[in-house]
């Protein structure tokens, strides 16, 4: 008499484990093609400049443009897809990055391109968040952690691939299909989200936090420009000092106002779950600063460093690249086997130290050890980067998940931009102190030992979350 109620629990179970993944692969779909964006730009710079007839180094308004319109409207995202439907902005947000993509590549003169970058930015701005909110309904918390590892694989795989993709198709065919190959990620972004992707509402609407958001996205924009500007010591100290301070005390000026208004823009009670706090705020962050790193230093390391040209360059990046693909088939039983504290700590130890090694890599090391190197160095920067991830949810209650992935999207993003300018802000100092004029291999060394010791000192702060933190998501059990 129950095998029938039970075999219909199970399909139902089932059903809403396909649900969830599919949710969560075309989420991924969306964030690929936003992220390999962002990536595969900055190889065209110098082509494009061209084409425009204005220096090289003009060309970085279309990044700065980019990165100031996201941080204006990220914090309006949660609000957004809570009075309209997360899927309707979902939507929204592919058709705005995929329009402004074609405007980006017919583009005749700086002026359009800039106009288009802004659109794009604003595309940008809600598909991350909205995108973790949609998968975040759909997956319940035992589906959390494979649905997660799907969405983490655009971060790890875009910032490596898109500038050695971005190379190849400036070379071989024109700057414009650095954008033109956005139309078919996004026409398909758009007909699967239509199909598969449930429409949903919240059954109650809050009023826009006006205030909220001015100060929010003020404070944002100044600290993401700030932090870029380090990247270009050129362009002068001051400004960038002064961008920082603005962004600081604005800063303190939203989280005081979130947290005294009556409706505010942002949740701010989600900080007080431990571990959305720790993987996202604190220990979180300052891992990310050491993974976004990464990226940044390895291809200058190659390049500079080492005097490879960038085909060979790009052949080593890509064993860093099959390192981040080869961890996914073994992070959930990991994590089930031995919980999200021990991986993180463990992990986040091993991942740290292999950044370090690469201080002690040159010309004259064999090959073999340097692919080594990259394959441990991606390895582990997978499994910190889907842990991470996924234990920012794991306790997160329905009535937050929306202010939660937006803050999680904006903490993000200045981890990222932070993890750059650090790197960039290394070897400058370094090279500044030897007095040198040009980068050097010494430089580099400096660079990955003191990102590694930032990962180090993040690692050992997951000590304080409980044995049994995430465990309903993991499945793990401290008496295995």
């Amino acid at each position: 008499m129950t095998a029938i109620p039970e075999n219909k629990a199970l399909a139902e179970t089932a059903t809403a484990a396909l649900q969830a993944r599919r949710v969560a692969l075309i989420v991924a779909v969306a964030f690929f093609m936003q992220l390999l964006d962002s990536t595969i730009i900055s190889t065209s710079l110098p082509q494009m400049g061209e084409s425009f007839g204005v220096p090289a180094v003009a060309m970085s308004i279309g990044i700065t443009v980019y990165i100031l319109t996201m941080a204006v409207f990220v914090p309006l995202s949660g609000w957004l897809a809570d009075r309209f439907g997360a899927r309707n902005i979902f939507l929204v947000a592919i058709a705005l990055f995929t329009l402004a993509s074609i405007a980006c590549g017919i583009s005749q003169n700086l002026t359009q391109f800039v106009a288009a970058r802004a659109v794009q930015g604003l595309g940008s701005a809600l598909m991350t968040p909205v995108g973790r909110i949609l998968v975040l309904r759909n997956a319940s918390k035992s589906e959390l952690l494979n649905a997660t590892a799907l969405i983490t694989w655009p971060a790890l795989f875009a910032p490596v691939i898109g500038p050695v993709l971005g190379g190849f198709i400036t070379t071989y065919l024109s700057w414009h299909w650095n954008f033109f190959i956005n139309i078919p990620l996004g026409a398909a972004g758009l007909a699967l989200v239509a199909r598969f992707i449930p429409g949903d509402r919240a059954s109650e609407t809050r009023p826009l936090d006006w205030p909220g958001f001015l100060v929010t996205s003020a404070g944002l924009a100044s600290m993401l420009y700030g932090l870029e500007r380090i990247a270009h010591p050129e362009d002068g100290a001051l400004p960038t000092v002064a961008l920082l301070g603005a962004g600081v005390l604005i800063g303190w000026l939203a989280v005081r106002h979130l947290a005294r208004a009556k409706n505010p823009l942002l949740d701010l009670t989600a900080f007080k779950v431990q571990t959305f706090a720790i993987s996202t705020l604190s220990a979180g962050t300052i891992f990310r600063v050491a993974i976004n790193a990464t990226p940044f230093l390895l291809p200058l390391l190659f390049q500079v460093g080492f005097g490879l040209r960038p085909v060979d360059a790009g052949m080593l990046i890509l064993a860093y690249f099959l390192g981040n693909l080869g961890m996914k088939t073994v992070t959930t039983p990991t994590l089930r086997r031995f919980g999200f504290r021990s991986v993180l700590i463990v992990n986040g130890v091993i991942a740290s130290l292999s950044i370090m090694a690469c201080a002690a890599i040159s010309p004259q090391t064999p090959q073999a050890l340097v692919v080594a190197l990259m394959l441990i160095a991606g390895l582990s920067r997978s499994m910190q980067f889907t842990a991470l991830n996924t234990l920012a949810f794991a306790d997160v209650a329905a009535a937050q998940r929306s202010s939660a992935a937006t803050l999680s999207s904006m903490l993000q993003q200045v981890a990222m931009l932070f993890g750059v300018a650090v790197a960039a802000a290394l070897l400058n100092l370094s090279q500044i102190a030897r007095g040198g004029p040009a980068l050097d291999l010494v430089d580099f060394r400096l660079a990955f030992l003191a990102i590694g010791a930032i990962g180090l000192v993040a690692s050992f702060r997951f000590l304080a979350l409980p044995a049994t933190a995430g465990a309903e998501v993991s499945g793990h059990s401290p008496r295995n």
